[in-house]
């Protein structure tokens, strides 16, 4: 599985011929440095609604007449936008060609702003994605939260995901004891620094989490890792 860095909580997951677009917040998005319309994949996954996860996923999936696979809600709402769509929910999970999705809790909040309306889009979540015999898990936008240790003692996770920032979700001292729950060995650091009020020392935090024994990777934009 080669997972690549795409700014603020956007990976390019790919594996076993198939690749998988999560979050793709690119347009707007002042750490990306990639363009929609460079994207090719075979499915989009949204953990939750907000526009810093939800970015170009129409886009995204028109360009590549791919499924968005997001909560139902969601779903539908991209479903009404003329793209295919997979509408999951918690802790429901389903194999598809190539990978496996998963998803799981997340608390936090999910509504998309359209004009002066604002729309309800579903419960936010996690994705477990499995390629072959390695397990992502993308926790989207959350907080800490006592479940993550059973997600990761009935899972087993190659590489987590966590968002780090603070203000909006868990910061990194919370993301430092949520992946000792988890049980990954290591750990990506998302959702921080795009904006001022989530600014944080990334070398910092994954000094934290080497003293716990666990590998902490700061990806820059476009870089990769492989599991």
């Amino acid at each position: 599985m080669k997972i690549t860095y795409l700014g603020h909580s956007a990976l390019l997951v790919e594996g076993g011929g198939k690749s998988v677009i999560i979050d793709p917040f690119l347009t707007g998005n002042p750490n990306s440095g990639v363009k929609p319309a460079d994207i090719k994949v075979d499915a989009v996954l949204l953990t939750h609604a907000h526009g810093d996860h939800f970015g170009d996923c129409i886009g995204i999936a028109q360009a590549n007449d791919c499924p968005v696979i997001a909560p139902v809600e969601l779903a539908n709402y991209c479903m009404e936008h003329g793209v295919k769509t997979v509408g999951m929910n918690i802790g429901g999970s389903h194999q598809f060609d190539g990978f496996k999705v998963k998803y799981t809790l997340a608390f936090h909040s999910s509504s998309l702003t359209v004009g002066d309306r604002v729309i309800y889009g579903g419960e936010p979540a996690g994705i477990l994605l499995t390629m072959g015999d390695k397990t992502l898990y993308h926790a989207g936008d959350t907080a800490l939260f006592g479940d993550m240790k059973i997600i990761g003692e009935l899972n087993k996770i190659d590489l987590a995901a966590l968002p780090i920032g603070d203000f909006f979700t868990m910061g990194p001292e919370d993301a430092a004891i949520a992946a000792q729950w988890v049980q990954a060995p290591k750990v990506l650091p998302l959702h921080y620094n795009t904006f001022p009020a989530i600014e944080q020392d990334v070398d910092a935090f994954c000094a934290k989490l080497q003293e716990a024994g666990i590998e902490g990777i700061a990806l820059k934009n476009r870089e990769s890792v492989e599991i």
